[in-house]
């Protein structure tokens, strides 16, 4: 639908808890109602008594998801106090990135987050390189200061912006990047 002469690759980064994925979800809801299609993956936490105790993942396309972090589960795969279900990750996030690269009707493609728990799959770092490699714009969430090899080579590349939201500007962060996009 949208023809843009280039495609940019946008990450935003900032600490934890400041607001990456309500940020992206504003610019996607804000993209799409200007007719964009979006496609891709989102995490969203899972609450209870207002404490995070795990994270969902989840295609922005279809609404599928599946809990792939949770503090009280089992798994040989943990980051801080959360057991991984790097399947599950796989199953749902992973797979919805490939399909966004793929399908030629999706616009912009979205990967929240490249962060520590999501790096543990293999096969999410391949999905990531490969969507950055693609003829699709980009946004992506980035963990602010971790050291991954994968984090390290996104912040490197040349032909990626990364925005970091902050309190101050995470409303006004959605309309620069709409600006970003539209001077492509």
């Amino acid at each position: 639908m949208v023809m843009m002469d280039s495609f940019p690759k946008i990450g935003i980064t900032g600490l934890p808890n400041v607001g990456k994925t309500e940020t992206l979800v504003k610019i996607v809801e804000n993209l799409e109602r200007a007719g964009y299609k979006v496609g891709g993956m989102l995490t969203t936490p899972i609450k209870e008594d207002g404490k995070r105790t795990g994270l969902v993942t989840r295609d922005w396309r279809t609404g599928e998801e599946k809990i792939f972090a949770l503090t009280d589960q089992d798994s040989s795969y943990r980051v801080g106090e959360y057991g991984i279900d790097l399947k599950s990750l796989d199953t749902v996030g992973t797979r919805a990135i490939r399909k966004a690269i793929e399908d030629d009707s999706i616009d912009i493609v979205i990967i929240d987050e490249v962060g520590k728990m999501e790096m543990l799959s293999e096969k999410f770092c391949e999905i990531v390189r490969e969507a950055l490699d693609s003829d699709k714009v980009i946004i992506m969430t980035l963990h602010k200061k971790s050291r991954n090899s994968l984090l390290q080579d996104i912040r490197r590349r040349d032909d990626i912006r990364i925005l970091e939201v902050t309190q101050v500007n995470k409303n006004l962060l959605p309309y620069k990047v709409e600006k970003i996009l539209k001077s492509c």
